[in-house]
């Protein structure tokens, strides 16, 4: 009896001592946040600028006294842009580090894995840039700061007949990859909708090199555009390859393509008027915008694309619901009553950011998509769609 009445009494010491340092460590204690990126392997720009917008507006938000004086300490992992590397980065932060809650994955495959595993443990998260809508389906936790691809497909199909006048399209596609697959189909849709006749689809996997066979039966056919939805490195493969093949198309590509620009080495000729949805564009005139693109500037020397801006705002989104958390009182913490709290102030989201204004519905905002040409060499802006 005497050894459960000291057991009794030490863990009443101990729950006392924590409750006497609550405020301590309210006051005192960072608040643990999680990112997912690729920071190596084929997709590390977007990882990498991605990271840069997160950490920029971690920076901001700190500066500005954080969540009643507590900071946000960024806890990152590199999963190389694989979904086993991301589920394993997940269940680091999850259990090790025993995040608040979480940015990312960055890519549509690697995302899947960890917004079902994270709807299972009611853990808060928002990833900035995977498009595919299948992400945000697994639970009320999981949310995203882009549009989705059916979205950014169709719209890409409507524009080419409406803005570019279109009459026949082709299309190239990854059939090994859901977000590329996922596009041709959306695009393929719109364009059975609106009359834009899709001549030619072809496809490829995704360690293929060489895609000669195919786009000389594309060439043959003389489309009016050609739509290549994949990242900016399977891009730049294509479109070479394109002009060499004789296709004369114009070309359209989608969120995946910005920073094609960037590729070291490039002959940058070969997309000349490439069109590619995007999120947002730099030059727009918006005092959000401009603001944020100066600050950026200032901090990294290079003009932010739009996977600085979406990885900025899902970190706006966030820290933005953490701290209408915490000040209905809520401890803000690895516990399910932290976790259930942030999400609830998520869902609620009502803000203006520099991918536009974002509320939510079904976890997935309405918004614009901000379409970019190559002109001269360089990115130029086209139409809002």
């Amino acid at each position: 009896m005497r050894k459960v009445m000291g057991r009794i009494l030490a863990v009443a010491f101990v729950a006392t001592f924590c409750w006497g340092n609550a405020a301590f460590g309210a006051a005192g204690e960072a608040i643990k946040v999680g990112v997912i990126a690729p920071l190596t392997g084929g997709v590390s720009m977007y990882g990498s600028l991605l990271r840069n917008g997160v950490e920029f507006y971690t920076k901001i938000f700190n500066n500005a006294g954080g969540v009643d004086g507590r900071k946000i300490e960024l806890v990152i992992y590199d999963d190389k842009g694989d979904p086993t590397e991301a589920l394993n980065a997940y269940n680091k932060l999850v259990t090790a580090d025993e995040v608040a809650a979480f940015i990312g994955p960055v890519t549509s495959a690697p995302t899947f894995g960890v917004a079902e595993a994270s709807a299972v443990d009611n853990i808060p998260g928002i990833t900035g840039t995977a498009t595919h809508p299948d992400v945000t389906s697994y639970g009320k936790n999981y949310f995203r700061a882009c549009f989705e691809d059916p979205f950014q497909g169709g719209t890409m199909a409507r524009f080419s007949a409406g803005a570019l006048g279109a009459k026949t399209a082709a299309v190239i596609y990854n059939v090994s990859d859901a977000y590329s697959t996922g596009l041709y189909n959306a695009f393929n849709a719109s364009a059975a909708e609106i009359g834009l006749k899709v001549v030619a689809a072809e496809s490829y996997t995704t360690d293929d090199v060489d895609f000669n066979a195919q786009l000389t039966r594309i060439a043959e056919l003389a489309p009016d555009v050609l739509f290549l939805p994949d990242y900016y490195n399977r891009v730049y493969l294509l479109c070479s390859q394109a002009r060499k093949a004789g296709i004369t198309a114009t070309f359209l590509g989608v969120d995946g393509a910005d920073g094609i620009l960037e590729i070291e080495g490039a002959d940058i000729s070969v997309f000349e008027g490439l069109h590619f949805a995007n999120h947002y564009f730099s030059d727009d005139p918006s005092p959000l915008v401009q603001d944020f693109r100066k600050n950026y500037e200032a901090d990294f020397g290079t003009i932010p694309n739009s996977l600085a801006a979406l990885g900025y705002d899902a970190a706006l989104i966030l820290f933005d619901a953490i701290k209408k958390a915490a000040a209905d009182g809520v401890e803000i913490g690895a516990t399910p009553e932290s976790y259930q709290a942030i999400i609830d102030k998520m869902a609620a989201t009502n803000l203006d950011c520099v991918t536009g204004h974002i509320a939510f519905k079904d976890n997935n905002p309405v918004k614009e998509v901000a379409i970019t040409k190559i002109q001269g060499g360089a990115y130029s802006f086209a139409a809002k769609y």
